[in-house]
């Protein structure tokens, strides 16, 4: 669910799919994974935007719902880097990546505008609302350069373990991070608009960002 990884772009493909030597299990490694997994989830960016918009609009099990998504998109694209090597067949694809990503992104952007009025959701808008987040998962290009970098060189020398703290982290963040936003929003429900339109807002600019990166 990494929204503010960016840097690894700039690194040798070759470099990113290295693996470092192995290291012994234990309760240390199963703790790295768990802050390896905060690195991937907490960063602000286009998934916490969609997960903050699902929260105020349609309630907390729709927020909750998205984060399921994401944590789906993390695994499937985990069995892909880590099972078929992806990284050597994605990199010289990376301008196409950017520009699908920025597609997803103005999309759920343009979708959160026409919904900003919406309050209610039925059980296929929380049906929705998990495939939303898997959509955006599998199509966010920091989400995918977070396990063709940290995630392919990382989990590769922690093993199961590791990949296990790391998940369990992801299944926390989405839990209480939505949870948080419900009680905040109960408290005070006039937030729920702008919390939306400043999701909107976050989506639509890394849509941008995605664009310069593109064709820069």
């Amino acid at each position: 669910m990494n929204d503010g990884l960016r840097s690894g772009k700039s690194h040798d493909r070759d470099r990113s799919s290295a693996r470092v030597p192995s290291v012994t299990g234990g309760p240390e490694v199963l703790l790295a994974g768990i802050a390896l997994g905060l690195t991937l989830v907490i960063p602000p960016g286009p998934m916490n935007g969609l997960i903050a918009a699902q929260t105020a609009r349609r309630g907390l099990r729709a927020g909750i719902l998205t984060g399921a998504g994401a944590m789906t998109a993390d695994l499937i694209l985990a069995s892909v880097v880590l099972g078929l090597g992806a990284s050597a067949l994605l990199g010289p694809y990376s301008r196409e990546i950017d520009l699908i990503g920025a597609g997803v992104l103005f999309l759920f952007a343009y979708r959160l505008f026409r919904q900003r009025h919406q309050t209610a959701a039925g059980p296929s808008g929380r049906g929705r609302a998990y495939l939303a987040g898997l959509v955006l998962g599998i199509g966010n290009p920091f989400q995918i350069l977070w396990w063709l970098t940290a995630g392919l060189a990382l989990v590769g020398s922690g093993g199961a373990l590791l990949l296990g703290g790391l998940f369990a982290a992801i299944a926390l963040w989405i839990l209480t991070f939505p949870l948080g936003l419900h009680r905040v929003l109960k408290r005070h429900p006039r937030a729920s608009e702008g919390l939306a339109m400043a999701s909107m807002l976050l989506l639509a600019a890394f849509a941008l960002f995605l664009l310069y990166l593109a064709f820069a």
